[in-house]
Parts: C-alpha cells; structure tokens; sequence
C-alpha cells in the first residue's frame, strides 16, 4: 500500500513540476484555439513544499486547494461603518449604484455559486447584494459576481488570430478582482495596436530559468507575434483573463507611467470594483479578516494593540467595535504603512485609534525606558521628547527650508593653535552656489518636498494592554487570486515561523493576566498557524486556547510533520483543533486560506 501511495506522490510531483512553456507545448499540440484562449492556470509548486502539504491535507484535498487559490472568490465582502451609516442604507446605495453601472443590455448574472451557504442565507430579492445572516455579523455585506466565463474571442482557423496585450502576474490578479488593467502592469503588445481596438488579455507567470531563478522570459515593451512561430505563443495558453479596449496605442502605453491601459470589457470573472465608493462609509474586507477582529472581543474603554496593524482594516473593525471608546495603539515598522492606517482612520471619521512606527520585534520596551511620570506613552524616536496622543488622527506636515547661499556665522575656529575669528559670513562654494539655483529652477527634489510625519514609538511597558491582536506577516498563501506560488521553499516557510514566534513573544509579555491575545494569518500553511499554536502552549502556561465568536471556520489540523533533514513540526492535539478556526479556500465558503487561534492570559505569576 505504502509503495503505490509513493508511486502516486512521485508521478505527481515528476508530472507537476516542469516549466510552463513545456506543459503548454505538450497540451497544445492536442488542443484548438479554444482550449488556448482560456484560463485554466495551476500552481507550481517547490517540489518540497508540495510534499509538506500533501502529508497535511492529503493529495486530493491539496489539489483542490491549489486549484481554488488561482481563482478569485465569486463575492466581494464589505464592512459597513456603522458609526457613519447603517447597514440597510449602504444596500440601497450599492444597488442603485450597480443597476447604475450596468448598461440596458446587461443583467445581473446568478452565477453558479448557490451552493455557498453565505448566498442561501441571504432573505434578499436582489441577488446582487445580500445581508450576512451570521449571527453578530450583521454590519457584513455580500457583492456577488459571476464566473468563470467562457470568453468569445471570435477566432476561427481561417482568421488572423486577435490582437493581444500580456500583463504581468500582479496585474492579472488585481483584474481578476475586478480592477482594470494600469499601465505599469502592460508587459508585451501586438504590433500597431490603436487606441479604441479590441485586445484579447493574457498574463506572463513566473518561470524557472536553467539558473533556478524564476521570471516571466520576456522583458517590458515586448513586441507579440500572433503564429506559433511567437516565442511566447505556448506561455500564454490557458491564461487568457478577458477582453477589453485599448486606451491607448501601442507606443502610448509604454510611453506613459500612469492611466488605464485595457479597459476591460468581457471578463472570466465578474466582480464590481469598489474604487472610491461610500468612502468613509463601507470598507472592503475578507470575511475571515472580519472575524478575527470580532475574535478579539474588544470592549468599550479597553486598551489594545494591534500588531503589523497596517492598511488598518482590522484596526477601523475593532474600533467600531468599541464604538470608537477606548484606545488602539495601531504599529507597523514602516512610515508609509502608517500613514495608510492614519488616512484610513480620518477617512472613517475613528479618533481612538492611535498609528504608531513600531518594529513588532522591538514591541516591548526595557523598564528603564519608561518614563513613569507621563505614563505609557509613545516617544519621539528624533528627539525623545514623550507626545502625548491627541484625538485626531490628522496628519501633520513638516516644511523643510530652503538651503540659503550665506547665513550668519560666529563661532571662532582653531588654526595652528591659536583661535581665528570667523568670517561673518560663511564661505559658500560655486558648486554649492549651481546647485540652488538649479533648485530653484526645477524646484525642490523628492527628498526636500513636503514631508508627512508620524509619531514613532519605542515599545511599551509588559502587561499594558487588554488584549492584543497580532494579525502576522506571513507566506500569505492563502491569499487568491494566486497565479505563482514556486518561489516559497521549505527554508522560506520556516524562516516565516520563526519570525512570527518572536512577534509572538512579545505580545505575549505586552498582554496583562486576564487579557487576551488573537494570532491570525492569511496562509495555508500549517507551520505558520497550528505549529505556533503548539509553541505558544507548550511554552507559556499560563495560555491557554479559547472560544471564539462567532466561529464559521473550519477546525485546525491535528498531529505533526518530519521533514527529511530531521526537522520536526508538532501541530494541534486531539481536542485543541476546534478551538481555533481555519478557512479553507477550497471550502463552500469560497473565502481565502486564513487561520485565528484565541488566547487567554492566565496569571504570570504562576
């Protein structure tokens, strides 16, 4: 028995794992056009990493997964602010604005998606929007779209075949999701593509070169040739994400930075894009991103911490949550990401929440740090001086003056032993002199023009906070639509879990006894989720697992893995795997991969 299973895992792992041009070359030397232009993308897996998760899922119920990944789920889920609006409000905008985007010729496609439970819950008429009928999530919407769909390139034998636009991988899946296709994300063209024609769109995915590199073998500006004779005719079959009209010809868009290059106008998947819509009154939201936060439980005038926190959707979830009482210290290492949070918060009109530039690894401050008088506190990490938070979110902008060619000088200066008095004015150079003149031709560079701040932190005093979420970096493969999955290796996947342990390690101290801490990620793999759940046991006596509300996800996995180096992964115990919640993306959810396990802090002293 034992030697037929290897059979099957080594036929599977030999057949799987070869490059996409030859996989396309072979299939399409038994295919017609229609099997060409479609999308019927797989995922390559490192052959190690396959193996690792077909030991925890099992070699069926792998696939599935894979195959679900590189689709997009058939439903967008928004979040309504319900402290800016209510939820029946938000459905009525949202229909008159989908019945107004539709043209007299289109309908509102019920796809084939009545099997998901999230659509059969729904009392609502109108099919397009439903109200979530979970219980507790009744600020939670659901969009729904339609697909996949076979896509008429009108194409026979007998024709040239249709002009053609390859976009990069990213591109494609934010397509996938509904978007248009950007300029930046336009890889290769047809020759004398116009603007107003008609263009069928495929995606470049990542290939392994001979270097065990990966890249998508053709470089930006690539002219396309329409026979097989193409070097990349076989790359694109199978990949074809829709149809649309060109906005510009082909020198425009690689002559342009920005702008729409492909308006999209027949998809594989229908999804409605929520580009600057009801802003400050919904938030577009993975459902499992949601329940972590309603996970966390927080409470009207509590303390909490959200970890890794940006964009900030979890954050703007847990502070309406508490009715916008209390305080969130929101933290993430970069400036940029902070300022997402801050401008998300404003966006939401939420003044609890307090964005802070925090290295998670660095969460916890030394006792000595602490300033005991002001209390905890952030501190300016340029000059110390403790800001005391204020309640708006607002951003504030530092002006950095102009360079002046001369400015006062009074100091005195060594020279050969004896002190020299200075010039009045200081010596400015020629070169010095060309440069701000320039500047005040071209005006300032990137890095003289206005500048936004945020506050910076240097950790927090152990058991400050009531609870603490930690929503991890992590391998993300849980994320969908996911056309290129090879890059991760084992070594990745661990060096992943370690990291996340030391991030654990410090909300651990931050939390005080009595309070909580909810760990969440968004991938499938089970040493980033259960495995930390098992070092965070097995490690800290004082946790111990917790129910969680509401609980829609599917149970953790039980037992451990070996690696063929010795390496051993201890996952969950009987008894352990419904405490948490795992989203399986192949399930009749149609969510992405996610994972949430509950903490409660015991006493310390123990």
């Amino acid at each position: 028995m034992k030697k037929g299973r290897d059979l099957v895992l080594k036929t599977l792992l030999s057949s799987n794992f070869k490059t996409v041009a030859t996989i396309h070359t072979k299939r399409n030397m038994h295919s017609d056009s229609s099997n060409r232009y479609s999308f019927n993308p797989s995922l390559q897996w490192n052959p190690e990493v396959q193996q690792y998760f077909i030991n925890a899922y099992g070699i069926h119920h792998f696939s599935r997964i894979s195959t679900s990944l590189t689709r997009p789920s058939r439903y967008s889920c928004i979040r309504v602010n319900t402290l800016n609006s209510t939820t029946h409000a938000v459905v009525e905008k949202l229909r008159a604005l989908i019945n107004e985007s539709l043209s007299s010729s289109e309908e509102f496609e019920q796809s084939e998606f009545e099997a998901n439970p999230l659509k059969e819950s729904s009392h609502d008429a109108d099919g397009s929007v439903s109200k979530c009928q979970i219980p507790g999530l009744d600020h939670v919407l659901f969009v729904w779209g339609s697909g996949p769909h076979n896509i008429e390139y009108e194409f026979r034998h007998d024709q040239s075949p249709p002009k053609e636009v390859i976009v990069s991988r990213k591109c494609a899946e934010a397509v996938l999701r509904g978007a248009q296709v950007y300029v930046p994300g336009v890889v290769a063209c047809s020759a004398h593509v116009e603007e107003g024609e008609t263009v069928a769109v495929s995606v470049a995915v990542e290939q392994q070169g001979s270097d065990g590199g990966w890249g998508i073998g053709m470089t930006r500006g690539t002219v396309l040739q329409g026979p097989q004779t193409d070097p990349y005719h076989f790359e694109r079959s199978g990949l074809y994400i829709g149809q649309g009209t060109a906005m510009l010809s082909r020198a425009g868009m690689f002559r342009v930075s920005e702008g729409v290059g492909v308006d999209m106008k027949n998809r594989v998947y229908k999804l409605p894009s929520f580009h600057k819509v009801l802003e400050g009154e919904i938030f577009l939201q993975n459902l499992p991103s949601i329940v972590a936060a309603h996970a966390l439980d927080p409470q009207r005038g509590e303390r909490i911490l959200d970890m890794c926190a940006a964009p900030g959707g979890k954050t703007t979830a847990i502070a309406i949550l508490m009715k916008d009482e209390g305080e969130i210290i929101a933290t993430d290492r970069s400036h940029n990401k902070v300022l997402d949070i801050q401008k998300l918060a404003a966006e939401m009109g939420l003044t609890c929440i307090k964005p802070r530039k925090l290295d998670a690894l660095k969460s916890v401050c030394q006792i000595n740090e602490f300033d005991m008088s002001t209390g905890p506190c952030c501190s300016d990490a340029n000059n110390g001086v403790t800001n005391h938070v204020s309640g708006s979110p607002n951003l504030q902008v530092d002006t950095i003056s102009s360079i002046v060619t001369e400015r006062p000088k009074t100091n005195t200066v060594e020279e050969n032993g004896k002190d020299v008095k200075a010039d009045d004015k200081a010596y400015v150079s020629k070169a010095d002199i060309r440069k701000n003149m320039r500047r005040m031709r071209n005006g300032p560079g990137r890095n003289q023009r206005l500048v936004a701040k945020v506050d910076s932190s240097k950790g927090f005093p152990p058991d400050s906070f009531d609870r603490v979420l930690l929503d991890a970096p992590c391998s993300a493969l849980g994320l969908r639509p996911r056309l290129f999955a090879g890059e991760e290796t084992v070594e990745s996947l661990r060096k992943h879990a370690k990291y996340q342990r030391k991030m654990f390690d410090q909300a651990v101290q931050l939390a005080r006894p009595g309070g909580v801490i909810v760990y969440s990620t968004c991938t499938i793999n089970p040493g980033e989720n259960e495995a930390l759940v098992r070092y965070a046991l097995d490690k800290y006596k004082y946790l111990s697992l917790a129910p969680q509300h509401p609980r829609i996800g599917g149970p953790g996995l039980i037992g451990r893995f070996e690696f063929p180096d010795g390496y051993a992964e201890e996952w969950l115990r009987p008894g352990e795997e419904d405490l948490v919640q795992r989203f399986d993306p192949s399930s009749p959810l149609d969510t992405i991969g996610f994972f949430i396990a509950k903490f409660a802090v015991g006493s310390k002293d123990a």
